[in-house]
């Protein structure tokens, strides 16, 4: 009956934005950031090392890695201090020149949103200020680290409020610093909020529009993390970044693909994803995202609900988690289970 009843519910409201006459505010609709990284046009244009550079939209990480890999320090630093923006977003490109080049850019931006993303000590591993800004920050020594996992957001994150004052398990950096702390030291965590993400909740929220953007982000950074000789990533991803992960699925390298508080991951069950990484879903008691319809209609909707038995996923027990964003607070089973995926555990390990 319950099934039901959100079925006739999300049909109402389906037909209801169609023709307009549901109230949904417009006014918050985003533009993907979608492209190569600023300052291309003047990359595409060096001639220097030797011939051209790789393209910074169309060549592949891998290509991008072993491009680097031919240079000396000398033609590294060349580029880097030419070109930070470039560079720093470059997937592919050596991690370590990503940090310094996205220090570069940070520390010449006069922005104030992005004030405290400059502070020394921090791990940017891609930064970019266009738009409301993108962002992704490392927690541990990602070159070293055994394992690594990808933090993947949901709406209203962003570069200017990537830092923002909310629980500390519940932004980006927050998520990724608890989950590193409690996987341990041989791991490293990437705080991602490299899309744009919907605004509050409106059309956006409710299509996948912005998700298929960031789907096709999402894979090319986890394979430049791959082609520059990083263990593949565990990726956990919260809210709307599931739906993100769901559209990339199918194509993005990763041992896990753990979802949290998910409205759907636009396929029906986890055959539907096409994925080799094992499927993980949560949702807390309390969490509001249970009263988000599990349908698709009229490309509104994000389809079946991922902790649903019927759609396959292994289930983490969330019975302590509180609202929507207590996932990874410390002291709860669920951060216990996220942690033991992180570490890489067996399936029978990381339930117990």
């Amino acid at each position: 009956m319950r099934r039901y009843a959100r079925t006739v519910a999300a049909l109402a409201l389906a037909t209801s934005v169609v023709t307009g006459t549901a109230g949904w505010v417009s006014g918050d609709a985003q533009q993907a950031l979608t492209g190569p990284p600023p300052g291309s046009a003047s990359w595409r244009a060096d001639r220097t090392p030797g011939g051209g550079l790789p393209d910074p939209e169309r060549s592949a990480p891998a290509e991008v890695a072993a491009f680097f890999s031919g240079l000396d320090d000398r033609e590294r630093h060349l580029l880097l201090v030419r070109h930070p923006s470039v560079v720093g977003n470059l997937d592919g490109a050596p991690l370590e020149l990503r940090y310094r080049a996205n220090a570069l850019a940070l520390a010449a931006s006069d922005d104030p949103r992005y004030r405290s993303l400059a502070s020394p000590g921090r791990q940017i591993l891609a930064f970019d200020p266009r738009g409301r800004g993108q962002v992704a920050e490392v927690f541990g020594e990602l070159r070293t680290a055994r394992r690594v996992s990808v933090v993947v957001p949901g709406s209203d994150n962003d570069a200017g409020t990537f830092d923002r004052k909310v629980a500390a398990h519940g932004a980006p950096p927050g998520m990724a610093r608890t989950l590193r702390e409690a996987a341990g030291p041989d791991t490293a965590v990437i705080a991602w909020a490299g899309y744009t993400t919907p605004v509050g909740v409106g059309v956006d929220a409710a299509t996948g529009r912005l998700a298929e953007a960031g789907a096709e982000r999402l894979e090319r950074f986890a394979e430049g993390l791959v082609a520059d000789g990083l263990p593949e990533p565990a990726v956990f991803c919260h809210s709307y970044g599931s739906v993100v992960c769901g559209l990339a699925a199918h194509r993005l390298p990763a041992t896990d693909l753990v979802v949290l508080g998910s409205p759907g991951m636009r396929a029906d069950d986890v055959d539907a994803l096409r994925t080799r990484a094992r499927v993980w879903a949560a949702k807390a008691p309390d969490d509001w995202i249970d009263d988000v319809p599990s349908v698709r209609f009229a490309g509104l909707g994000h389809g079946a609900d991922p902790t649903d038995p019927a759609f396959g996923a292994r289930r983490i027990p969330a019975y302590d988690t509180q609202g929507h964003a207590g996932y990874f607070a410390p002291g709860t089973e669920s951060l216990r289970v996220l942690a033991s995926i992180a570490r890489g555990a067996s399936a029978e390990g990381a339930a117990r």
